[in-house]
């Protein structure tokens, strides 16, 4: 069976994260949501996504495919129902479809000649940019049991101080010496070749993904989850960095979410409180103003490629789009679009030949290339932000 994922209807309440991947390809737990899918489903998976990024994210539809709603997470009971489904059948949870059977070239769905399978039991879906981190934690201790099942965990080195070893799991070539490790209050996975440093306080959950590291004296609340490849220092508490994101050095980060390529500047802190509170609200880029979270704890959100300069302040629910540059004294807004430069006393446009050249210089010390499919996937969002910019 060919399985695909599509971004469905929360697609755009998960932007700014969305603009550059899709919903598919969000990190949430120790995994991406696609990585989850297709270790569950013991394949590969591609992605029907919105045109301008299908060229880096391309669809292959066989003569029968499965289709599934990239939001909701799998489980077992989940993909077991998907793996009998039949021609003109669907799942529904919640009046949402989770999965459904289609031909190729099947281009006008009709739910209502499909025959409905009810799911009854619980699933969990990423339906806000908030839920990446609120989420975090079940979702951790789910991937956690997924990638250790039936394995057994490299030796945790007799230098660290640790609790409850029996939720630590260390993969091929993790280092760490003269750290605290507790796992009583969530589980730790440590990826392959991916270091903590000396001094570090880790109070779990807490995914190190293969090729990240934690900063000497860093101190790290769970559930957080600190994506492949990237670096973390200082105090960070419930927060999920996508990938080859860097908080490397002192101030504080919670209940905060990174896409990739970010970089906040030494001493970069972010509230997640408010003063008085209340509960946070965020910038939605479907109703173009701020809403409510209902959450009293909420931080930062920021796209991919963007970057903070030293000693910046982030308030409490600030969200920042992609390739922006915020930098200056005093807090910047809580809405900063994409390819902003500036801060609190105001903004230019970061010119799309300048972010290019930045985003080369920084993926390249990565060995990683910026391919014309990532320059048209950033030249769409400029234009989308500025459509009267040159």
């Amino acid at each position: 069976m060919n399985y695909i994922l599509f971004d469905g209807p929360y697609r755009n309440a998960l932007l700014p994260f969305t603009f550059t991947r899709p919903v598919a390809d969000i990190r949430v737990g120790i995994l991406t949501i696609r990585e989850k899918w297709e270790k569950y489903l013991d394949t590969t998976t591609t992605t029907i996504t919105e045109e301008y990024l299908s060229d880096k994210f391309p669809m292959v539809e066989l003569e029968a495919n499965v289709l599934i709603n990239a939001s909701y997470l799998p489980s077992a009971e989940l993909v077991a129902v998907i793996k009998n489904l039949e021609e003109n059948q669907a799942i529904f949870y919640e009046d949402d479809i989770v999965a459904f059977y289609a031909l190729e070239a099947q281009e006008d769905i009709d739910f209502d000649a499909f025959d409905a399978i009810e799911f009854e039991g619980e699933l969990i879906s990423i339906q806000h940019t908030w839920d990446i981190f609120s989420l975090n934690g079940v979702v951790m201790e789910q991937d956690f049991d997924l990638l250790t099942l039936g394995r057994k965990s490299k030796p945790i080195p007799s230098s660290n101080n640790v609790i409850s070893p029996e939720n630590i799991f260390l993969e091929e070539g993790a280092k760490l010496e003269f750290c605290t490790l507790n796992a009583s209050t969530g589980s730790i996975y440590i990826g392959a070749n991916a270091e903590i440093m000396e001094g570090s306080i880790i109070r779990g959950g807490l995914a190190l993904c293969e090729g990240a590291q934690i900063k000497m004296g860093a101190k790290i609340y769970g559930p957080t989850t600190v994506g492949p490849f990237s670096k973390v220092g200082g105090e960070v508490n419930n927060s999920v960095l996508f990938g080859y994101s860097n908080k490397g050095h002192d101030g504080f980060l919670g209940n905060s979410v990174l896409g990739e390529w970010c970089n906040l500047g030494a001493d970069t802190n972010n509230s997640n409180l408010k003063n008085n509170y209340e509960p946070v609200k965020l910038w939605s880029y479907e109703t173009e103003r701020f809403e409510k979270t209902g959450l009293q704890f909420c931080g930062l959100m920021m796209g991919d490629h963007s970057k903070s300069g030293i000693n910046t302040m982030f308030n409490t629910g600030t969200v920042v789009g992609v390739s922006a540059n915020i930098y200056g004294s005093e807090f910047p807004r809580n809405y900063i679009p994409s390819f902003s430069w500036g801060g609190a006393h105001g903004y230019t446009t970061y010119k799309i030949e300048k972010a290019f050249a930045t985003a080369e210089r920084v993926m390249g010390r990565r060995d990683i290339s910026l391919t014309d499919a990532d320059k048209d996937i950033l030249q769409y969002i400029f234009e989308l932000t500025y459509p009267n910019k040159e």
